[in-house]
């Protein structure tokens, strides 16, 4: 029973850690008001399933700008990853406001990864 008890406080402190490398949380955290996982399933922003490996504005059902559209990006790990850190800054004139970018690249990175997962 003393072993479980003082074992208790590690378990406690490593779990915030965890949370903050979870693809699926990083994603809910920082993305989730705007997109989601579900193909078809576009709402302020168009679904991010299968995003990866896709060209930029062209998932079916969503109205993208122009801008975006005639990018001629394909969305790989590079790509993402600027784009989440700077959206206007890889294509200027999207429409991704108010979203500024995020400055954290371990965070990116774990939405990358999370986004070629497919979730």
């Amino acid at each position: 029973m003393i072993r479980f008890i003082l074992a208790l406080p590690l378990v406690v402190t490593a779990t915030p850690a965890f949370a903050q490398n979870d693809g699926q949380t990083a994603f809910n955290t920082n993305c989730r008001m705007c997109h989601t996982m579900k193909e078809g399933d576009n709402r302020q922003g168009p679904s991010l399933a299968g995003v990866f490996g896709r060209k930029a504005g062209s998932q079916p059902g969503f109205n993208y700008s122009p801008s975006l559209k005639q990018s001629g990006i394909t969305w790989d790990e590079a790509n993402l990853d600027k784009f989440i850190a700077n959206p206007e800054q890889v294509v200027n004139g999207n429409t991704m406001k108010p979203y500024g970018g995020m400055n954290d690249a371990a965070q990116r990175k774990v939405i990358v990864d999370f986004l070629k997962s497919g979730g």
